[in-house]
């Protein structure tokens, strides 16, 4: 599976403010170019804090786009997935809606009733004891047919994936504004690395709207 991780982070690099309030941080030509990512994949990947912070649809605007999946042999839209250890993505979260086919990603630690809960709007994918194994539940995914996987976030998420070495790409829009705040979410939280940090090259910096956009490959 290739994986390729997509973020918006201020200047000083946050996702958000401290109290997980979402930023307009990209412009009208960031928000196009996430659009042709997301039609360019057959999912789309976020945590259960993005989806409990912000409700994402993750679904293609365009719908030129959508057609052109159509005529491709693919699905209108691409599948949504959610990394949801403990099982509370809300019933309502606009992941699970008809748009797209969805996945939860839970641990053993999600009750069964949990499960059966959101077992009734997607499909429920077992990895892990007290935590999501992403590996494995990459390797799930893959099986059903996802071999280009698009993660939006957040920084827990982003974090874990590259702590497990599943990640291909890395693609930064860096945005005109400073958030700050010591407690305000990174590209990147979790534990931290004390060395064998991921090493990216650089592939491609472009200004885009009032920011930068850069991308980078994993070694």
């Amino acid at each position: 599976m290739h994986v390729v991780v997509n973020a918006a982070i201020s200047a000083d690099g946050k996702l958000s403010t401290h109290e997980r309030e979402q930023i307009a941080i990209s412009g009208p030509g960031d928000f196009d170019r996430v659009d042709q990512l997301r039609a360019e994949n057959d999912a789309v990947m976020v945590g259960v804090g993005t989806v409990l912070a912000d409700d994402p649809s993750l679904t293609v605007d365009d719908e030129e786009r959508v057609s052109a999946r159509r005529d491709r042999g693919d699905a209108p839209q691409p599948a949504r997935v959610v990394a949801d250890s403990r099982g509370r993505t809300p019933a309502g979260a606009r992941v699970l809606n008809d748009d797209a086919e969805s996945y939860v990603l839970v641990s053993e630690s999600a009750t069964e009733d949990e499960r059966e809960r959101l077992a009734s709007d997607a499909t429920v994918i077992v990895a892990g004891e007290e935590r999501v194994d992403l590996e494995r539940a990459l390797d799930a995914l893959e099986s059903s047919g996802v071999d280009r996987l698009m993660v939006e976030g957040g920084g827990e998420l982003i974090f874990s994936l590259f702590a497990a070495d599943l990640v291909d790409e890395l693609s930064v829009f860096v945005g005109p504004l400073v958030i700050g705040g010591r407690d305000a979410p990174t590209l990147a939280n979790g534990e931290g690395f004390l060395d064998d940090f991921p090493e990216l090259d650089l592939q491609d910096v472009e200004r885009l709207d009032d920011g930068v956009l850069m991308r980078w490959r994993v070694r």
